[in-house]
């Protein structure tokens, strides 16, 4: 008997330490996964699917570009050249000496042409992306070669297209404002309608469709530093999981394809018939050009983790749970829905500040909005109604203090920073000003607006500086969704994107007093295909450069 003690004693010690790394490496604390769990749980990788897909249209135009008989006078046209992007063409042609290519699609109306130079410099073989289309239309399109010694020759080509898709094409339209010479449109700037599912389109100061894209995307679509697009999208538009993430051109070539596990899915709605996906609300491009998207981790909790994924490899470089950051009370005592998850966070916004290497996010369930240091994911600072007395005592220094007049944001939206200096920052954002766990109950459901804040950090203070808004009253408010832009002659687009409970989405652009320059409001044709974000961009990037050889 003697003998087997020692025996029993060290067996006994091995328990304990197997339920001591049990209990480090699970998620049985609360259900918090560890680092490692979540990267296999995400799964993502790059794939070549679609760019495989598209390998025979790339050598086709290859061949083209090589032809020495199209010319100025007879260029080859190729409508939807991708089969992705029906309002747009791929025009090739040479000229006997090195030039410079501009193209204008002839708009319906004043300041509605769009106008592109061709990027890449001075060559006597010319590949250029048209942009800009109508659908249903024979559109005539001007040609200009301008040559180094400043000669110019031009020719007009007309491009007839088809019509729109029925989720677009039944979406009513109507413009009530477009004071053209006040808007932030130049020679080539469209608003293109980021929907919460089905089809993005992009609409001209009339509020013609001049692009859209047949793979339907779901909250995610961003052009990035080299003039592509990112978009969520799926593998076929009658599946449920948005699964795939494109890096593609306005033309429809794909560049570059991550794929996720369909295992790790979750949903806004909690209803397991809607569609669901691991990246939800926003994604951004790190200045490395790898990609940092708000995901569900595949544990009982969603939308409260980042992802770093690389770009070299389509993995995840580096994960941020907001459960290991955030004080635990918050998501232990947060009701799950009916899905059996919680959606304690439920974050809705990142945006990257290269100035001190930092993420500002947007936690719509606890009307909170936060600063992190990127590299150590400390906080830096926080603004919410929760009262500072009511935090954590480790967390009081870093809540902000609002300046008398300073409203409370509530289930708000799109935070972004518009400039940063020493101690001195101003952000931007879209507060739906309904109070979801700390907003304010006073005002709460009345009015949605967009508003900037001034932070200053050293005093730790944050002050309203301005708004729109408030003034439309309770037919603009919006429970969800929504977004801020400040444009580049200082005007800024508001998507009230839930006006109405969701049946209709209002875009307006207003200058820094508030005065309306555009006003259009889109009916949803269809179910969850409101605006979740409008935002005001060249058509096409300056950094963007089409090349079949590339």
């Amino acid at each position: 008997m003697k003998r087997k003690l020692p025996i029993i004693a060290a067996l006994l010690t091995c328990f304990a330490l197997i339920l001591v790394a049990c209990s480090k490496s699970s998620s049985t604390d609360n259900g918090v996964l560890s680092t490692e769990q979540i990267k296999k749980n995400i799964g993502s990788k790059l794939i070549t699917t679609r760019e495989d897909a598209q390998k025979s249209l790339t050598k086709k135009y290859q061949e083209k570009v090589k032809d020495a008989s199209y010319t100025m006078d007879n260029p080859y046209i190729k409508l939807n050249p991708y089969k992705t992007s029906p309002l747009t063409a791929l025009v090739i042609l040479k000229t006997d000496q090195a030039a410079k290519i501009t193209y204008t699609v002839e708009g319906k109306s004043d300041d509605t042409s769009v106008t592109n130079t061709v990027n890449g410099g001075y060559s006597k073989t010319h590949q250029v992306p048209v942009v800009g289309l109508y659908a249903n239309y024979n559109n005539t399109v001007t040609m200009t070669a301008t040559y180094k010694d400043g000669a110019t020759s031009t020719q007009t080509i007309n491009i007839k297209t088809g019509s729109l898709p029925k989720y677009i094409k039944s979406a009513k339209i109507t413009v009530s404002k477009n004071d053209k010479t006040k808007m932030d449109i130049g020679n080539n700037k469209l608003t293109i309608i980021n929907r919460t599912t089905k089809e993005p389109f992009a609409i001209d100061a009339d509020g013609e469709v001049r692009w859209y894209s047949t793979n339907y995307s779901q909250h995610t679509i961003e052009q990035i530093s080299n003039g592509h697009m990112l978009i969520l999208t799926k593998k076929k538009v009658d599946t449920s999981v948005y699964n795939d993430l494109i890096e593609t051109d306005v033309l429809g070539r794909i560049y570059k394809e991550y794929s996720f596990s369909s295992g790790t899915k979750s949903n806004d709605s909690g209803n397991s018939k809607d569609e669901t996906t691991v990246i939800h609300h926003d994604l951004i491009e790190l200045p490395n050009h790898d990609l940092l998207a708000t995901v569900n981790d595949g544990s009982k909790y969603k939308e409260d983790v980042m992802a770093q994924i690389s770009h070299k490899t389509g993995k995840v470089v580096k994960v941020i749970d907001l459960k290991k950051i955030l004080p635990s009370s918050m998501y232990r005592e947060y009701k799950a829905g009916s899905d059996n998850k919680i959606d304690w966070f439920h974050q809705n916004a990142v945006d990257y500040d290269k100035s001190d290497n930092s993420i500002m996010i947007s936690g719509r369930n606890q009307d909170m909005i936060i600063k992190l240091d990127y590299k150590t994911n400390k906080i830096i600072w926080i603004y919410s109604g929760k009262a500072k007395a009511t935090w954590p005592k480790k967390y009081r220094d870093k809540i902000l203090t609002p300046t008398q007049g300073t409203t409370i944001t509530g289930g708000q939206h799109g935070l972004y920073l518009l400039k940063h200096d020493g101690d001195s920052e101003d952000i931007i954002l879209y507060d739906n000003n309904i109070n979801v766990t700390n907003g304010d109950k006073k005002t709460s459901g009345k009015y949605s607006q967009a508003v900037e804040y001034h932070i200053n950090t050293k005093k730790m203070t944050i002050d309203q500086t301005w708004s729109y808004g408030k003034s439309l009253g309770k037919a603009n408010f919006t429970s969800i969704i929504g977004y801020a832009e400040r444009e580049t002659n200082g005007n800024t687009l508001v998507d009230f994107g839930f006006k109405n409970g969701g049946q209709e989405s209002n875009i307006i652009e207003v200058d820094a007093d508030g005065n309306q320059v555009f006003n259009v409001t889109v009916k949803n044709a269809s179910s969850k295909a409101y605006a979740y974000r409008a935002y005001r961009i060249p058509f096409y990037s300056s950094k963007y450069v089409f090349d079949v050889n590339k």
